[in-house]
């Protein structure tokens, strides 16, 4: 297959920046922080144009979500922890405001379910589900082979369910009190 010219690949890449935000924002969670990994991204992408073989294993969008993951890997290596992550984000006030509350709570506890996950399930579940990539293409991003990232969304889409239901749960036992 021939290589994209330069004009056809920055198209093909500008095309990508919004996935490439909403999966940023699943991996940081802080929009400006999402903003400068897809920057980051972006600028790897364009400076190893040379480098993108069009037509081997998957296509841009895998290798610039590859691109995306590894850079954020290795801010949370420099600079923190796994755990003092997850503290951050389990007590995290952040709201979204929407006019219908029980919208918002369901959004909320949705949101807050998803970063109870490890970090391994939620990036794979948010890669199927939210990004809409095959197995294979989410395993390329993630470098594992597919049949482990159809266990981890699968244990992913379980955790999810089982803390769904607890809070149901629990929910019920309130109003019967």
């Amino acid at each position: 297959m021939a290589p994209l010219s330069a004009q056809a690949f920055r198209a093909e890449l500008m095309a990508l920046v919004p996935a490439l935000r909403g999966f940023a924002r699943f991996c940081a969670r802080e929009p400006a922080m999402a903003d400068d990994l897809v920057q980051e991204t972006i600028l790897r992408a364009l400076s190893n144009m040379h480098s993108f073989q069009q037509g081997t294993d998957g296509h841009m969008r895998g290798w610039c979500f590859t691109i995306l993951r590894n850079l954020f890997l290795q801010q949370v290596r420099k600079g923190k922890r796994e755990t003092a992550l997850l503290e951050y984000y389990a007590h995290s006030n952040d709201t979204i405001h929407h006019e219908d509350d029980r919208q918002v709570d369901s959004v909320n506890e949705l949101e807050r379910h998803l970063w109870r996950l490890s970090p391994l399930l939620r990036e794979a579940l948010v890669l199927i589900g939210a990004q809409e990539m095959t197995y294979a293409e989410a395993a390329m991003v993630c470098g594992v082979g597919i049949g482990t990232m159809k266990a981890r969304v699968s244990r992913a889409r379980a955790t999810l369910r089982a803390l769904l239901e607890e809070t149901g749960k629990r929910q019920d036992k309130t109003f019967t009190e």
